[in-house]
């Protein structure tokens, strides 16, 4: 589905990848509502938004109370006339620390903003994008959703599980004007640790020759809207999620046991 005016909803939209994604898609000509829990972070992207501010609309939603999604459509609708399409980008990670050492309430926690945020997105925009000629969900997941990362064991289970639902909405909407793609984003340049309170327990912090290698929010965010608009049925965002999903595919314990190598020694 081509984004030229239509009018798109956007999670997560104050920061990082979802603050790139609402620009983004403004710049091609698209209206967005751009949801957040944080109003300063939701009045900095209206803000970086210039002259495209008259096409923008924003949201301040907890993604965890149902209530609260199920009221967001016809907001968006009053402000935009319609609702074309929705990118469920918003997620927070857990702290670095084992299953064993993670109490229930992070866990809950991960669970309610990462899976049940995106089915409480997906079911209350549904019976209004299904009215419309074209209309398109487009669901962030992880490469942790698809590779086990030691110490986010918790975050890539929520990853997980928003993979395969998309993945059933996809079977379930086929012969419908909904298309619907998935999105596995590797390694992100953004600040999702300090935005979601989770602490590091790394022995050291990544090199700047790390960083560097990372995508930025704005080359992820590009890569996202291409595969919306393309219809995609999977996107795998970064050469480490190319990667990565290829070995995994070939030898899942050795893709596994170099995850778990690698981060032991940082």
């Amino acid at each position: 589905m081509k984004v030229l005016n239509k009018v798109i909803v956007v999670t997560g939209g104050g920061n990082g990848i979802g603050r790139e994604l609402v620009l983004t898609l403004l710049s091609k000509g698209a209206s967005v509502a751009a949801v957040d829990v944080n109003k300063e972070a939701l009045g900095e992207t209206a803000n970086l938004s210039g002259d495209k501010r008259e096409k923008l609309s924003t949201h301040i939603v907890n993604l965890t109370e149902q209530s609260a999604v199920e009221a967001l459509p016809e907001q968006v609708i009053s402000q935009h006339g319609a609702v074309d399409g929705i990118i469920n980008n918003a997620g927070i990670i857990q702290p670095f620390v084992n299953i064993q050492d993670l109490d229930y309430e992070k866990i809950r926690l991960v669970m309610d903003v990462n899976f049940y945020g995106t089915l409480y997105m997906a079911k209350a925009f549904l019976p209004y994008l299904l009215k419309r000629p074209e209309a398109h969900i487009t669901n962030i997941s992880s490469m942790g959703g698809f590779l086990p990362v030691p110490g986010q064991s918790i975050y890539g289970a929520s990853k997980a599980a928003v993979k395969l639902m998309t993945e059933g909405l996809h079977s379930e909407l086929k012969d419908t004007n909904v298309k619907v793609t998935v999105v596995f984003p590797g390694g992100v340049n953004t600040n999702i640790t300090k935005n979601s309170g989770a602490e590091m327990a790394r022995k050291k912090e990544a090199s700047q020759d790390q960083v560097n290698k990372l995508l930025t929010p704005k080359e992820a965010s590009e890569i996202i809207v291409k595969g919306m608009e393309n219809d995609q049925f999977r996107v795998l965002a970064g050469k480490d999620s190319k990667i990565m999903d290829l070995f995994y595919r070939f030898n899942p314990k050795r893709a596994a046991d170099l995850i778990a190598k690698k981060l032991k020694v940082m």
